[in-house]
């Protein structure tokens, strides 16, 4: 199997901006122990402060689908249904990967 990465499109309920950052801090450091957990990222809208991406890669499916069933994930939805407006999940198989060249400025 490949590597999968999941995105997660979500826009934050006014005012929660802050502790729904906390909270995903909060999972995202234990769900980084779980077998096949490879990394995982969140971003904001430059233009939009409400809306976020919640990025993660795994190492192949059947560790996403195992992880989608622990207690780790319902424990994440239960805080992020109470702060989310909306959300929106994709799931890709990561095909080529390219990193910059190490350089000045960087």
């Amino acid at each position: 199997m490949s590597r999968v990465r999941t995105v997660l499109s979500m826009r934050t309920r006014e005012g929660c901006e802050e502790r729904f950052e906390a909270e995903w801090l909060t999972a995202a450091e234990q769900i980084r122990t779980l077998d096949g957990c490879l990394h995982q990222d969140l971003v904001r809208d430059a233009d939009d402060p409400r809306s976020y991406l919640i990025i993660s890669d795994w190492a192949d499916r059947e560790r996403l689908d195992a992880f989608g069933r622990s207690s780790h994930r319902d424990r994440l939805l239960s805080i992020i249904r109470e702060l989310r407006e909306s959300a929106d999940r994709h799931t890709y198989q990561v095909l080529h990967s390219v990193t910059g060249e190490p350089g000045e400025g960087r």
